[in-house]
């Protein structure tokens, strides 16, 4: 049977693993504080064209997004969100765990408007009663969206310039980052990020990686003791080298665009066969996740020789997503082409 369920199905790109064997008996500082690390972190700065940045690795997307939060909001603040958005739908009431409400604004592509963030300012700055409400203080975002969906950069600017016109951090999750980036349609860069956001991450789970987050602060305000937030929140790992070591490949020699455009290219496909057949999709995603809707009898022809997500009923038929990664391979593709073919 062949897997289209999420992007982190399988352990790591092989690079990864070759490295971690090859270093495995070496005895290095421990907290990130390793040459492998820092060499890590170098190698995104440069990527970002920020040398300032402070770059920091934690392990798995909710504990960064928590850390994150936590540490730039007081604690009568909360952080605007897409309904859809991570934050507000599968972290288990996270960040409200940690003394912050996800204020969360209607969307129908997983995207926020900079308009929404203008309404939803201008609100709380014009309630006589702002004591009694809480006080948005951050925006989060993540590029792509949980329906796949990626920001333009006209976007990113307004919604940008919205955020400091209201003295809102932005925050971007950047989870699945890379296929963003590197889409067909895409126009923004990690230098783009690093000039708009306040906070972003770079996915490494989802994209290659056994493990691992790397946080890029870009604003000098909130950069001062993240390290001790990290170890107050259990994110800061003693063997953070494992961590270094892994983005350091990853950013060696183009890895992390190769497996980015590799599981593209997988997805193209996988969309374009459901197009000829008809089939209609949930959004409109250029990245590694596809959410075609199904009739039940479809999905349940799928469901016996392809694993995927049933993501959510709609009008009595199945949005379902296909996601595609590193270890997506040409033949598991052609195997479902072959499936849809026959539909």
């Amino acid at each position: 049977m062949a897997f289209f369920g999420n992007d982190y199905l399988a352990g790591c790109h092989p690079a990864i693993m070759e490295r971690l064997a090859a270093t495995n008996l070496e005895q290095t500082a421990g907290y990130g504080l390793d040459p492998y690390s820092e060499s890590a972190r170098e190698k995104i700065r440069a990527a970002v064209h920020d040398e300032r940045a402070d770059v920091h690795f934690l392990v798995g997307g909710t504990q960064t997004n928590a850390a994150v939060i936590a540490s730039i909001l007081r604690p009568w603040q909360g952080v605007i969100a897409a309904e859809t958005g991570h934050v507000a739908t599968h972290e288990t009431g996270a960040i409200e765990a940690g003394g912050h409400k996800v204020l969360t604004l209607r969307s129908t592509d997983g995207k926020l408007t900079a308009r929404q963030v203008h309404e939803y300012a201008r609100y709380y700055q014009a309630n006589p009663a702002q004591e009694h409400l809480v006080q948005p203080g951050m925006v989060y975002i993540s590029h792509p969206s949980e329906l796949g969906t990626a920001y333009a950069k006209a976007e990113l600017q307004a919604i940008s310039q919205a955020c400091r016109e209201h003295g809102l951090a932005l925050f971007v999750d950047g989870a699945r980052l890379g296929y963003a980036l590197h889409a067909q349609v895409s126009d923004i860069t990690l230098p783009d990020l690093a000039g708009l956001c306040d906070v972003f991450y770079i996915g490494g789970t989802k994209c290659g990686a056994l493990f691992g987050e790397a946080v890029v602060i870009c604003n000098d305000a909130f950069k001062p003791h993240f390290r001790a937030l990290m170890k107050q929140r259990g994110a800061l790992l003693a063997k953070g080298r494992l961590l270094g070591l892994q983005f350091d490949t990853l950013f060696t020699g183009g890895l992390y665009t190769r497996i980015c455009h590799g599981a593209l290219a997988h997805a193209r496909r996988i969309r374009q066969a459901f197009e000829a057949k008809g089939v209609a999709f949930h959004g409109e995603s250029n990245t590694n996740q596809q959410f075609p809707i199904l009739e039940r009898r479809q999905a349940d022809y799928f469901v016996r020789e392809f694993g995927f997500a049933d993501w959510e009923e709609l009008d009595g038929r199945h949005v379902v997503r296909y996601c595609t990664s590193w270890a997506t391979t040409a033949q598991q593709v052609d195997e479902l082409l072959r499936a849809i073919e026959r539909l």
